[in-house]
This record gives structure tokens, C-alpha cells and sequence, in this order.
């Protein structure tokens, strides 16, 4: 079967390029990152052959399949499980399975919603039918309790078994100069209180039937064309011992504009609350009089999804660690847009995996690290990091060991070299500096990043490993805030069919930025030194646990 796939993806294009050791690069020795041949990966990878990488779909078993072959061509160990390049995550999957009923009712005031253009909802709960039958509303401000912050915006009140609003990002998010709230949750940067995710964790938590997070724009870091258009996808999730404690029954999106209708029910009004909820002392406001019934069938089952993992042999120290990262998934086959419903993902994230296959065959052609390197292609990013956070939970070299988790996700196209750098979720740990001193060398300057309110750093599958304590480096090129093609990806392609490779593409500014990750973690997998947190960092502590394993 793999024979064949191969010989099916050579017909579109794969070619000798990509699988020759015999490249001008091998014969000279040179470890340069290859423009060209990481634009034809991406090409590759993004072509519709491969039906938008969706998890547990046909896409995915051509995705995996080729990914391993690129890793089998150049040489390198397999790292899975029972000696192949695949580690298997067991995952619950639920789909909408027809309409759902969306209506409000307070008195004789009926409102009915419409999903996908007003909210989005779904369920985690492995179950097919979803019935919230006039359920009280609550309004519970940003939704977090966060007690080291002083901050909770539960009180006492109890919002057991009631649908909650609450509102995306932190309550320090856009507060003017001088508000007490200014600067509790880190500035204009999102933390993970503000991520949709944790808002949803917290939900469960209170014990709310169902939560809706109050879209904005600016707040979320992506308008809601990017939520509606992706919303017919699967929804992926762990499997949970108890999901009913774990899962609200109801979760999703509100639209800006529907929430101020549904407050207005209860003679609220949304500019006042979202005022009102940057307040350390707010608490919940029922919405008294408005019941909400959220009825919808969903299709359920438990499914099998696979991260691709590989390994470069440490010659002197083989239990210690550098890992390369980059996810293999996108959207698959979604809401179709002008006729088109396969979600290619070409930049997120056909060219993190490009060139995660680029650096392996540098460190394959190379002389041997002293440290081992890991290669992984990581599973369900687009539906919460589940690949990894799998891995986070079973892990295949132990976490106490891992040196440094580099991550990559989404490079632009394009000749020009930027000079400037962007570093997501800069300051948290000293590889930031490592990076910067490669990065002056080649007349270069790092920059935080640009958009910190997006919460870009709780995005991405570095994120479930450095809450379990592996320092990470994410560093994204081309999106500096301050060119037209990033703007212009954000705002008309991001999690849209839109997201594809053309003729036009090259690859010459994204090389340059691979080439640094792989100085930065060819300096890392040469030395006996360990990256660390910085002081006060959220992951000190828990790396700081296992201090004596690498002394």
C-alpha cells in the first residue's frame, strides 16, 4: 500500500527532488535549507490529492503514509511505536447531524438564531443528541477564575446546569491606561485564561449546561467568516474518563451582534457589561426572564488519529532530546466557499511540516548530532493540539530529557528576507536569546510578537509539552505585523479553501527563517546545555520538578 501511495504522489509532482540523497547540497556537504525544495513539499503536501488533511479521514492515511516515506527515503529511525514512524491517539469525534434549534424566549419575545452566520455549537460529549430545554442565561463576564491573580468571575453564584456568555480574551484586553485591570492578565498579551479552550475547561468546571464565547474580531484574533467557515468540520477531542464532568454539553460562538440581541431580551446592554467585567469585584448577571433551548443531533464515534515521529541518533548522548515539531493537519472537507470545500492549508501548516522534512534531511545528511534529534508531524492541531497532548501524556522520549521543543507553524510565501523575526510568546525562557545571537549574525533583529492579544503561543502544539514543563521556541516567519501578505492571510485566507499553493509561491524568505531553527537547534544538539524557563515563567516550577535528571 505505502509502494503505491508513493508511486500515486510521485504522478503529481513529488519527483526525484525531494527523495535524491545525491542532491548538489549532500555531494558539497553544505546544510542549507533548500527553497525550492520546500516549496515543492508544500506544494505537495497542499495539493487537493491529499483532501484538506483532515483527521481520520482518507486524507489523513495519504498524509501519514507520505510523511513516514519522506522520513523512510532520508534514512532516519523510526521513533513510534512497535517500530514504525506512527504513535496512535485514540479520540472521541462528534459532527453536526442535521439543523439545530437555537431560540430564546423571554415572555412573549421569541428570538430564533441561526447557526454558522449567528452562533456555532457543538458538543464534545460522545452522545448524538444534544437538549438544553429552557435554560436560565448568565452572563459571567471573561469566564475565569483565577485565584493567583486574584481574580474570579463566578463569586459564589451558581451557574450549575445554565447556558453562560462569556467574553473572548482577558479582562485586561483593550482596558485604557490607568484601569486597575491594566496589565492583571500580561498586557495586551492573551494568556491562557483568555484562549476559548480554558473558557470551555472552565465551563465544565462551574457546571454549566453549555457555554457561548462572545465573538469579536479583535478580541479573537480572527473574524467570525474563520469560525463559520470551519464549523461543519468534525470536532476532535481526547477521550475523557468522564465526559459528562469534563464537557459542557453545549459549546460554541456567539456572533458579536447576536449576543447584544440576546441581552437586549433582558434589558442589558453588551458595551455596559463588558465594562462593567473588568472589574475585579464583578460578578454574574442572570439574565432574568431569558431562557435559551439549544436542541441538535450530532454524529458520535471514538477514532484513531497518528502523529508521525522520527529520530536522528545521538552519537554521544542519545537520551537527551532536541524535538522539531510541526502539525500535518488542516481542515479536510468543510463548508464549501465559490464551490470549493477542500480546506488545503497550504501556509497553516503544509510549510511547518515542508520544513520539518527540510530540516531532517539536514540533520540526516549531516554529520551525527551528540545529542539525539526528533522529528514529529503532529495529529489534530486545528481541533486542540490533541496530537499533542497526547504526546504530553505518552510520551516517546522522556519529557525531563527533551532539551528543547521547536515549533513550527504557518510560513509565508515570498523572495524577500525579512529582517525582523517574530517571536511568539517572547521572554518566556532563554532560547529567545540563543536564537537572537544566531539571528544577528546574519544582520537580523527578533521582535515580539506583533498581534499578543491572538494568544498565539497557547495556539500551537509547543503548548501542551510546555505546560508539562520542555522549554519551547516558536518562531513565526513573515508575520511582522507591519507587510500587506500577513494582514492579507489573516483577514482573506486563514482556515478558509482559500489557504492553497500556487505557481507564484517561493520560498526564499521562509528558508531563511528554517535555517536559523536549524542553527539554533544544531548549537542546542551539540552541546550539554539546557534551555531554561525564565524566572517567574508559568512552566518554572514544574520543570524546575526534575532538576536532577539533567545534571
Amino acid at each position: 500500500m505505502m509502494v503505491y501511495r508513493a508511486r500515486k504522489l510521485a504522478s503529481i509532482g513529488l519527483a526525484a527532488l525531494l527523495l535524491s540523497s545525491t542532491s548538489a547540497l549532500a555531494q558539497s556537504g553544505a546544510q542549507k535549507i533548500d527553497p525550492e525544495r520546500l516549496n515543492e513539499l508544500t506544494r505537495v503536501l497542499a495539493s487537493d490529492e491529499f483532501e484538506g488533511r483532515g483527521p481520520a479521514t482518507p486524507g489523513e492515511e495519504r498524509t501519514v503514509a507520505w510523511i513516514a516515506e519522506q522520513f523512510a527515503a532520508m534514512g532516519l529511525e523510526p521513533a513510534g511505536e512497535n517500530g514504525t514512524f506512527f504513535q496512535t491517539a485514540d479520540v472521541s469525534r462528534t459532527s453536526q447531524d442535521g439543523p439545530a434549534t437555537l431560540v430564546a424566549q423571554a415572555g412573549d419575545n421569541r428570538v430564533t438564531f441561526e447557526r454558522g452566520s449567528q452562533i456555532i455549537v457543538g458538543s464534545d460529549r460522545p452522545v448524538t443528541h444534544i437538549q438544553l430545554d429552557n435554560v436560565p442565561v448568565v452572563f459571567a463576564g471573561y469566564g475565569v477564575s483565577a485565584p493567583e491573580r486574584g481574580w474570579d468571575d463566578f463569586k459564589d453564584v451558581d451557574v450549575r446546569g445554565k447556558l453562560i456568555l462569556v467574553i473572548v480574551n482577558d479582562p485586561d484586553f483593550n482596558a485604557p491606561e490607568g484601569h486597575p485591570v491594566a496589565d492583571k492578565f500580561d498586557g495586551r498579551a492573551m494568556t491562557f485564561y483568555g484562549r476559548w479552550p480554558y473558557k470551555f475547561q472552565e465551563a465544565a468546571a462551574q457546571g454549566a449546561a453549555g457555554v457561548l464565547v462572545i465573538h469579536d474580531t479583535a478580541g479573537a484574533g480572527y473574524p467570525w467568516l474563520t469560525l463559520e467557515a470551519s464549523s461543519t468540520a468534525p470536532d476532535f477531542d481526547i477521550v475523557r474518563a468522564d465526559p459528562e464532568k469534563e464537557r459542557v454539553a453545549a459549546q460554541g460562538w456567539i456572533h458579536n451582534d447576536a449576543a447584544e440581541q440576546l441581552l437586549a431580551m433582558a434589558g442589558q446592554d453588551l458595551t455596559a457589561l463588558r465594562e462593567a467585567a473588568r472589574n475585579a469585584d464583578f460578578r454574574p448577571v442572570e439574565l432574568d426572564g431569558v431562557q435559551m433551548t439549544i436542541d441538535f443531533r450530532q454524529k458520535a464515534d471514538r477514532v484513531q488519529t497518528r502523529n508521525v515521529v522520527a529520530r536522528v541518533k545521538g552519537s554521544q548522548r542519545p537520551d537527551e532530546t532536541v524535538l522539531y515539531g510541526a502539525h500535518w493537519d488542516a481542515y479536510g472537507r468543510a463548508t464549501p466557499k465559490n464551490g470549493d470545500d477542500i480546506y488545503n492549508g497550504a501556509v497553516d501548516n503544509a510549510t511547518g511540516v515542508a520544513a520539518l522534512l527540510e530540516l531532517a534531511r539536514l540533520y540526516a545528511e549531516g554529520p551525527a548530532p551528540h545529542r539525539s534529534v526528533g522529528f514529529i508531524a503532529w495529529a489534530a492541531e486545528e481541533t486542540g493540539l490533541l496530537g499533542a497532548e497526547y504526546y504530553a501524556a505518552n510520551p516517546l522520549w522522556p519529557l525531563e530529557t527533551t532539551v528543547a521543543n521547536i515549533n513550527m507553524d504557518s510560513l509565508l510565501p515570498g523572495k524577500e528576507i525579512d529582517p525582523q523575526i517574530v517571536v511568539i510568546g517572547p521572554g518566556k525562557s532563554d532560547l529567545d536569546d540563543r536564537l537572537k545571537v544566531l539571528a544577528q549574525r546574519e544582520g537580523r533583529e527578533l521582535i515580539p510578537d506583533p498581534a499578543p492579544q491572538a494568544g498565539a503561543f497557547y495556539r500551537s502544539d509547543h503548548f501542551p509539552l510546555a505546560r508539562a514543563g520542555v522549554p519551547a521556541l516558536f518562531a513565526a516567519a513573515g508575520f511582522t505585523g507591519h507587510n500587506d501578505a500577513s494582514k492579507n492571510y489573516v483577514q482573506n485566507r486563514y482556515h478558509q479553501p482559500t489557504d492553497e499553493w500556487t505557481p507564484e509561491w517561493t520560498m526564499e524568505g521562509a528558508a531563511a527563517d528554517v535555517q536559523l531553527l536549524y542553527d539554533a537547534g544544531r548549537t542546542l544538539a551539540d552541546s550539554r546545555d539546557w534551555p531554561q524557563w525564565t524566572a517567574g515563567a508559568e512552566f518554572e516550577a514544574i520543570r524546575k520538578q526534575s532538576d536532577d535528571r539533567r545534571r
